[in-house]
């Protein structure tokens, strides 16, 4: 079996190591900036994991996991360009360093890349992981169309921004769980739960990204903290702060998010202070921790020897404890 920094190192590794020899190399310039970046490689590790549970050797199936992480980063191209965003991880993001159109056309080739990376496996599994990439594709699609929507709603449930969430990030974990177990030849049942464990984690992941991006300590977290708070995003936070306030919270809460014009540290210092009052905080860890147990129980549940699960389980008590 193999450690997730072991299986972390590979995926760095055989990314930096894949050719790009087609032409022209200005089109693939930025896929191999985006890759160059670095980020947790979650999806590919979580892949590789999954996998070790039943199969020896999960360097067999480093290119479909890269593969995933190929179509994850096409996902943050694209979405850097549509909020406009100048960094990512702290560099310039694709369409700041070169323009939107390269971004555009850079991204679809990414896209394309993914595909062919991930359909890099046995012909008799061909079939079911293209089914499942494809599926999870339109679904991460649908969740960022769900995200664009709220931005122009002040009545967004829950219920709601949790689908939404389970969507545009949940599935991805959850569809890198299952493709391991399918790669590995787990039993039906088994990929079946462990892409619920996946979806489960992908719930706590997003949850923390809301948490730490209020709370974070910015040197760790990597960003300026409050970003959420000043573009008025609607997470679970505020969903849930709006939902709770008292008349006068609920009064300031709606003066800042209906201002055009403001200070930006006041703006979220203020924001943070309801949250405070109200206990936001303490409500979002809760959650977490219950998706992160849901998720252990899962694992747990796996026709696997517990021994095998030490890795796994080793790992996400990491994604559960981090801080950026």
């Amino acid at each position: 079996m193999v450690s997730p920094n072991d299986i972390l190192q590979q995926v760095n590794n055989f990314l930096a190591s894949l050719p790009y020899d087609r032409q022209p190399a200005s089109l693939y310039d930025p896929v191999k900036y985006v890759l160059s970046l670095g980020g947790k490689r979650i999806r590919p590790v979580l892949m590789l994991l999954s996998y070790n549970l039943w199969r020896e050797h999960p360097e067999d199936i480093l290119m479909p996991a890269v593969g995933l992480e190929t179509y994850h980063n096409y996902t943050l191209l694209h979405d850097d360009l549509m909020d406009n965003a100048d960094m990512r991880r702290g560099n310039e993001t694709v369409h700041r360093r070169w323009n939107a159109n390269k971004a555009i056309l850079s991204g679809d080739s990414m896209l394309v890349l993914a595909y062919q990376r991930v359909a890099q496996v046995p012909a008799e599994k061909l079939q079911q992981v293209l089914d499942l990439f494809t599926v999870t594709a339109l679904e991460i699609g649908e969740g960022q169309e769900y995200d664009m929507s709220f931005e122009t709603r002040n009545d967004v449930t829950e219920d709601e921004y949790i689908e939404m969430i389970r969507l545009k990030t949940s599935v991805l974990l959850a569809c890198a769980t299952k493709m391991g177990a399918i790669l590995a030849g787990a039993p039906q049942e088994d990929a079946d739960r462990i892409y619920r464990m996946g979806e489960q984690l992908g719930l706590a992941f997003q949850l923390q990204d809301d948490l730490l991006d209020v709370y974070g300590d910015p040197k760790v977290f990597g960003k300026a903290i409050g970003g959420d708070i000043t573009s008025n995003k609607k997470t679970y936070m505020l969903i849930n702060a709006a939902l709770r306030a008292n008349d006068s919270q609920r009064a300031e809460l709606e003066r800042w998010i209906n201002a055009k014009e403001f200070d930006r540290q006041e703006k979220v210092a203020a924001v943070t202070r309801i949250y405070d009052e109200i206990g936001i905080r303490q409500l979002c860890e809760e959650k977490i921790n219950y998706y992160f147990a849901e998720a252990g129980k899962l694992l747990g549940q796996l026709a696997v020897a517990d021994d095998r699960k030490q890795y796994l389980r080793q790992y996400m008590d990491e994604m559960l404890h981090r801080n950026k």
